[in-house]
Order: structure tokens, then sequence, then C-alpha cells
């Protein structure tokens, strides 16, 4: 069974920008497209990123764009998370998840079958 941990979260001033990591456990994610996505308080999660399990294509969502970029690394195991200039608005529990699919990213919640349990961004100053 995939398992998915979130991790470098935290506060950020703004203009600051963010690193986070999801790791796998219980699985390669060779096989698996993988996507980020955020939750603000009051709000309904949202894409930020994918990227697909070869990694020759990405998907960046609207609130990030021209700032956010998905990638992974060569053992399959890490999938990262990069936003530059960060904004308040950019405040909320970032997840990864993952689906096994071999061409493509989905950005979308419903097509995700594994999820993480989230780290907290905050952008304050």
């Amino acid at each position: 069974q995939l398992q998915l941990v979130e991790s470098g979260g935290g506060l950020v001033q703004p203009g600051g920008s963010l690193r986070l990591s999801c790791t796998a456990s219980g699985s390669s994610l060779g096989d698996y497209a993988v996507g980020w996505f955020r939750q603000a308080p009051g709000k309904e999660r949202e894409g930020v990123g994918c990227i697909s399990s070869s990694g020759a294509y990405t998907n960046t969502g609207a609130s990030v764009m021209g700032r956010g970029t998905t990638s992974r690394d060569d053992a399959k195991t890490t999938v990262y998370l990069q936003v530059n200039n960060l904004e308040p608005e950019d405040t909320g529990v970032y997840y990864c998840a993952a689906v096994r699919q071999r061409i493509g990213c989905p950005l979308l919640r419903d097509a995700m079958d594994f999820w993480g349990k989230g780290t907290l961004v905050t952008v304050s100053s």
C-alpha cells in the first residue's frame, strides 16, 4: 500500500519561498502521477501542481502559475513542490496525492487515490 508523507511546511514571510517534499513508502512512485493540493481555511481543496510518472509532463494550478514548480527525483521516491514569491493567500495545508497513471497528470482532487496527511504552510510577517 502506497503511503505518502509531506514535509517542509512552516512559517514563511511574504515574498519568500518554500520547498515541500512528498516521500513515498510501501511502493515506489515510479508508476504514479503525483499532485500537490492545498486547502486554505474555509475554502475548497485546490490543485497546485502535478507531475507525470516519467517526470516529462507537469501541470501548474492557476493560483501559483509562474511561481510554482513540481519536480521529482530520479529514484522516483520523492516529489517536490517549489513556490516562490509567497503571498499570504498561499497559506493553507498542503497535501500530496498520487494515482497510478502512465501518461500525464490529473490536477483533480477526485482523480487521486492516495493522500498524505498534509503539512501546514503559513505565510505571514
